[in-house]
């Protein structure tokens, strides 16, 4: 009975040593804000997970017709497409991870300014599209985004098939939790409306949202960060010279994008609940994280940046 116990135990140690590790996409508007940079380099640093692809955003919106700056940027001649995926580049260069895929994604909303579901293809679809397809059948490929929903809206229209390979994680929206009520007057939402409506319209999507009022407790410190972040190291730099650049007037920032990554990575730091789908969708229900611990997220952070 003994050699049986200590056999059983040495079999489970090998089945986890072997396991086959959860493939991850993230798909970031890296250029819009300071944020994004950190959610990434955490999702990088996760050992546990299998980072198969990092692409990039549009953040396109109507203040870059009419304002002179968006953030730090001029907005003429400005693309947004084109800075996220400028930003994936040097990130995955500074960690030496450069072999992980980082495709262009769409550079417009899907549809039209009225609405509409006709897809953007792009070579982010179309990766998406071949990795979820090349899956076996008991595996899933987890797509968190950190900004418009465009890129996994136009790879499930262009083929719908992949749906059941599939679980999206979105930052996005707001949610009362007291009067259930949704709100779609949000950045990422009001970037691409029409893929938002055409997510929360699929019954067999595997779909959480992490809404605004969730990730608002998650504030970083400016001076603590220059502190804990070391310019000899370069992706420590990145993230430094990212807020000295963006936003050196913020004594604190909201760091959302990071808060939907941990709660992703550390479901031990967050709850998730299943709401009522907003009243003009097709769904009836819908994942959202209620919930996050930002103290143990932020201390996570920084052990994880460190290692």
């Amino acid at each position: 009975m003994k050699t049986s116990s200590i056999f059983f135990l040495v079999f489970l140690m090998y089945i986890q040593l072997f396991a086959q590790k959860q493939k991850v996409w993230l798909d970031s508007d890296t250029g819009n804000e300071m944020d994004d940079l950190y959610a990434i380099v955490r999702l990088l640093k996760e050992p546990s997970l299998d980072v198969v692809g990092l692409s990039s955003a549009h953040f396109n919106n109507p203040d870059l017709l009419v304002f002179e700056k968006w953030n730090a940027y001029d907005t003429k001649d400005l693309n947004t497409l084109e800075d996220s995926q400028r930003l994936n580049k040097l990130i995955l260069k500074a960690m030496g991870l450069s072999h992980i895929p980082h495709p262009k994604g769409a550079d417009r909303q899907i549809g039209r300014a009225w609405g509409g579901q006709e897809p953007r293809d792009s070579p982010t679809a179309q990766s998406i599209i071949s990795l979820a397809k090349s899956l076996p059948e008991d595996e899933k490929l987890d797509i968190l985004t950190l900004g418009a929903l465009t890129n996994v809206a136009s790879a499930i229209i262009i083929a719908p098939e992949i749906l059941p390979k599939i679980r999206v994680y979105a930052l996005g929206a707001r949610y009362n939790q007291n009067t259930r009520a949704w709100s779609k007057n949000e950045f990422n939402i009001r970037n691409d409306l029409n893929a938002f409506d055409y997510l929360l319209d699929l019954a067999e999507l595997d779909f959480t949202i992490m809404p605004l009022e969730t990730a608002f407790p998650l504030q970083f410190d400016r001076d603590l960060t220059y502190l804990k972040t070391d310019d000899n190291v370069p992706v420590e730099k990145i993230l430094a010279d990212r807020w000295r650049e963006q936003n050196p007037q913020d004594k604190t920032r909201i760091m959302w994008d990071l808060a939907l990554v941990q709660a992703y990575i550390l479901p031990q730091y967050s709850e998730k609940i299943t709401v009522n789908s907003p009243p003009e969708n097709k769904t009836y229900t819908v994942k959202i994280f209620s919930k996050i611990d930002s103290q143990a997220m932020t201390d996570d952070f920084w052990n994880v940046l460190k290692k």
